[in-house]
């Protein structure tokens, strides 16, 4: 089965599913490990913990694109969507973008309608293209699946721009297009949320950000409202971050700050794969 078929099954269920958003090969192991159904890449977080810098554009396609098929090999065994920005260009480079992320074994790329350099969506400053290229450019995504088999997840940053009826109108016109999972960004109420949920026929996702725009509800209030993927896209960086500065902090000379909990070493071992690893080595090992 494909990626992008265990997303189709998964999707047409009748639960919600909580959706951690991975950065690396590791992060998206541990998502697999820890039972989730499906996981999604996020741009601010490869560009946090690749680059060192914010989610405004400066991260590369090439860049994204190696970071994919790192955490698609680790995590085959469910479902990706990866954050595939604007498309990095127009929609001929929308179309590319597709083939290669479902080539990198992607079960869904994000395609989105902000000015490039794009902005992270809870952040200032975002602009976003015209209506009519906006539909164009996921008229195109649509298109580019002639060859692979990968799902198309259509988001408006209109919200913060134009306004919620902007943004409706153009998430209707990302369903006409086909695009099989719609995503308005930043809904500012559970009012906003719910009129968005109803107002589509495809599954919806939501985007939560602890701090951001859009409440936080509790997933079984996201369930009822209508939303099929609830995303939390940085909350394992967040939480690697505060563990890594206690632990700074705990190894300064002198300092009295307690070490935040942390695994053994063979437990580290054994997430990363060692045993496997020697087990299988060996089979191969000659013998005198």
């Amino acid at each position: 089965m494909t990626p992008a078929q265990q997303l189709r099954d998964l999707l047409s269920q009748p639960s919600l599913e909580i959706m951690p958003g991975c950065y690396d090969a590791l992060s998206a192991k541990l998502i697999v490990d820890a039972g989730y159904k499906v996981t999604f890449m996020s741009g601010f977080g490869v560009s946090a913990a690749r680059l060192g810098l914010p989610d405004t554009g400066l991260i590369s396609f090439s860049e994204m694109l190696d970071s994919l098929r790192n955490c698609c090999s680790v995590a085959s065994k469910i479902p990706l969507i990866g954050d595939g920005d604007t498309g990095y260009g127009n929609a001929l480079n929308v179309q590319r973008t597709v083939v290669e992320y479902a080539r990198a074994g992607a079960a869904a790329v994000m395609i989105e309608d902000q000015v490039s350099p794009k902005k992270c969506g809870h952040t200032r400053g975002k602009q976003v293209i015209a209506r009519d290229e906006a539909r164009m450019k996921i008229r195109a995504a649509v298109e580019a699946r002639s060859d692979v088999d990968i799902l198309i997840m259509a988001r408006t940053d209109a919200r913060a721009v134009h306004g919620f009826d902007e943004a409706l109108a153009r998430c209707r016109d990302f369903e006409a297009e086909g695009a099989d999972i719609i995503f308005l960004e930043a809904p500012e109420t559970e009012d906003e949320m719910r009129r968005f949920c109803a107002a589509m026929h495809k599954p919806c996702m939501a985007n939560l950000v602890p701090g951001g725009k859009t409440p936080v509800l509790p997933a079984a209030q996201l369930q009822e409202i209508g939303y099929k993927l609830a995303l939390y896209p940085v909350m394992l960086l967040s939480s690697a971050i505060a563990a890594m500065q206690a632990t700074l902090a705990a190894l300064q000379p002198g300092s009295k700050a307690v070490p935040p909990p942390s695994i053994s070493f063979a437990e580290l071992q054994g997430i990363v794969g060692f045993p496997d690893y020697w087990d299988r080595e060996t089979r191969y090992q000659a013998k005198d």
